[in-house]
């Protein structure tokens, strides 16, 4: 069964756009480990350098880095599941529904670390 040339060239353009994503998350990943071997050296500073630097992430801003960086993680990890599978499931065919699976698992992962974090600074006081 032949298919149309736009059918293909669409999912040869999601497949390009899915490698892309992944190379970028790759790259967010790559720029986070620096300020990660920044924490686990000022926890081995002592308790004093590791809750200054504790401080500094309490700032919003970098509330919504650390959900970009949730999402990146997950999208790099759905992306790399996705290939491991073209290379040794060999699922070419169904490229865009595979795409579309891994953002949507990487979008839940993000979304769920956000309600996590808004939980997780809502103050329940005692009556």
């Amino acid at each position: 069964m032949k298919r149309s040339t736009s059918f293909m060239r669409s999912q040869r353009r999601a497949g390009v756009v899915a490698a892309l994503v992944h190379r970028l998350s790759g790259l967010a990943l790559t720029v986070f480990l620096p300020a990660h071997f920044l924490a686990l050296g000022a926890a081995l500073s002592g308790a004093k350098a590791f809750e200054r630097f504790m401080n500094v992430t309490n700032n919003p801003v970098i509330k919504v880095l650390e959900v970009g960086l949730v999402t990146s993680l997950a999208v790099h990890l759905a992306c790399g599941l996705r290939l491991l599978a073209i290379e040794f499931l060999n699922l070419h065919e169904r490229t865009a529904v595979t795409i579309a699976i891994c953002f949507a698992f990487a979008l839940a992962c993000g979304l769920l670390f956000l309600l996590n974090v808004q939980m997780g600074s809502v103050q329940v006081v005692p009556s």
